[in-house]
């Protein structure tokens, strides 16, 4: 089995002692680290080193980072295709613009829109993990994601932060 840890919308320009806390606790047991923008600074990457990352820009990402972060990228993993963008534009219909961008991906994963979703579209997993450091509505805790790949496919779960 194949563990992903999934975030987004992080908005830190540096990786402050709570972010690195959380990370450490969220995705202790993951293989590989996909984020899926809205970082603010390339350095929060560093957070996650030893593990494999995988990592676009978003909307709210300074200069540095937005040149050297792609808007969109498509990873294989276990043989698995994985579409990563940040998205763009309203949320009401952000899943089909995502599928638009990766109709033959297996995962599509995407941000944004800081509301945490996973659900199937058609054959495809669709997987947002929401705003990791909770800037949701009413104090609302950070959002992540757990991807597993095993021999039966590919299944995602959405899991809470403890608000500290």
């Amino acid at each position: 089995m194949i563990s992903v840890g999934i975030l987004s919308d992080t908005h830190l320009q540096t990786a402050n002692r709570a972010f690195v806390q959380k990370c450490a606790t969220a995705f202790a047991g993951c293989d590989a680290i996909i984020h899926a923008g809205d970082l603010v600074d390339i350095g929060i990457l560093n957070t996650f080193k030893g593990k494999d990352i995988h990592a676009v820009r978003g909307n709210m990402c300074n200069w540095d980072t937005r040149q050297l972060l792609p808007g969109q990228k498509e990873i294989v993993v276990a043989g698995y295709a994985i579409g990563i963008t940040h998205g763009a534009g309203p949320r009401h219909n952000i899943e089909e613009r995502v599928f638009e961008q990766f109709p033959a991906a297996d995962c599509i994963v995407f941000g944004h829109t800081h509301h945490a979703v996973c659900l199937q579209y058609g054959e495809t997993l669709l997987v947002n993990p929401g705003s990791f450091m909770g800037t949701g509505s009413y104090g609302a805790a950070g959002t992540y994601a757990i991807l597993k790949i095993t021999n039966n496919g590919l299944t995602a779960s959405i899991h809470t932060l403890a608000n500290q």
